[in-house]
C-alpha cells in the first residue's frame, strides 16, 4: 500500500507514530505513515530517529525514495539494527535541521520571483542552496540580496495549493524547471504560494517549506558563478 505521507499535509509535523510494513535486504524499512520528508527535487530527505515499544532509540540516516515516490525508505544509521515488520514505532523527525532546509527551501523560490528564469539546476542545503539559471545577464548580487530580504521581511505567506495533472498541463507556464517535470500519476501536484492569492509566487514543488517568508531570516547571496555562456550559479547563504 501506498505510504500515508503526511508531510505533504503539515510541514510542520515533527513526529507521528507508524507501523512497519517491509523490511528490505538492504535494512531499509517502510511504514503505513510517515513524517520524514524523502530526497527529492534538491532537498535532502530528513533524518532523526525511530522509538520502539521499549523505549530504545534507531537513529535514521537521510530518508530516500524506492522504487517511485510512492516508496519512502527510513535508512537506519550505520550500526543500527532494522525493526521487524509488524512493529511499531514513533518517528521523530531532526527539527532543527529540517526547519533550516525549510528556510531555505522557500529562499530558493524567493530568488525564483527575484530572477525570473528558466532554472536548470537547484539543490537546498542546511547552511547554502544553490540555484542554476539559464540567463546570461550579468546581475549584482547585493541588488539580489537586497530584492529577496524585501519580500522576506514584507513577511508573505507560503502556503499549498493542490492541483490536478490535467491543471498542470493546462498552464504549462507555472513550470520554472527548463529540465525538470513535476512527477504525476499521483492524484494530485502540490503548487507552492508565496503572497495573497499567489500574488508573490506560485510554483510546483513538493518539498517542504516555512509558513511565512518572515520565517526564512537572513539570507544574502554569497556567490554568483558563471558556468557557461547561459548558465549563472546562485549561492545562497544564513546571514546578513
Amino acid at each position: 500500500m501506498p505510504v500515508d505521507a503526511l508531510f505533504r499535509d503539515d510541514f510542520y509535523l515533527q513526529r507521528c507514530d507508524a507501523v512497519v510494513t517491509t523490511v528490505h535486504e538492504d535494512g531499509t524499512f517502510q511504514t503505513d505513515r510517515t513524517c520524514f520528508y524523502a530526497t527529492s527535487g534538491g532537498q535532502p530527505g530528513d533524518t532523526g530517529t525511530a522509538v520502539r515499544a521499549d523505549g530504545s532509540t534507531l537513529q535514521l540516516d537521510v530518508t530516500r525514495h524506492g522504487d517511485g515516490k510512492d516508496v519512502i525508505l527510513h535508512v537506519p544509521a550505520k550500526g543500527e539494527a532494522p525493526p521487524s515488520p509488524g512493529e511499531a514505532l514513533r518517528l521523530e523527525v531532526d527539527w532543527p535541521r529540517r526547519l533550516k532546509l525549510m528556510r531555505m527551501h522557500t529562499a530558493c523560490h524567493l530568488l525564483s520571483v527575484v530572477c525570473p528564469f528558466p532554472i536548470t539546476g537547484a539543490a537546498v542545503g542546511e547552511d547554502e542552496s544553490r540555484v542554476d539559471f539559464d540567463m546570461s545577464e550579468t546581475v549584482d548580487k547585493q541588488a539580489v540580496t537586497e530584492a529577496m530580504m524585501r519580500l522576506v521581511d514584507e513577511d508573505h505567506p507560503v502556503y499549498v495549493q493542490w492541483i490536478s495533472d490535467e491543471e498542470l498541463v493546462a498552464n504549462p507556464e507555472i513550470v520554472k524547471s527548463k529540465n525538470v517535470r513535476p512527477p504525476t500519476g499521483m492524484g494530485r501536484i502540490s503548487l507552492v504560494c508565496i503572497g495573497e492569492g499567489s500574488s508573490v509566487d506560485s510554483q510546483p514543488c513538493g518539498g517542504t517549506h516555512v509558513a511565512s517568508t518572515g520565517e526564512v531570516g537572513a539570507i544574502h547571496i554569497g556567490k554568483i558563478e558563471k558556468k557557461g555562456r547561459e548558465n549563472r550559479r546562485f549561492r545562497i547563504r544564513f546571514g546578513a
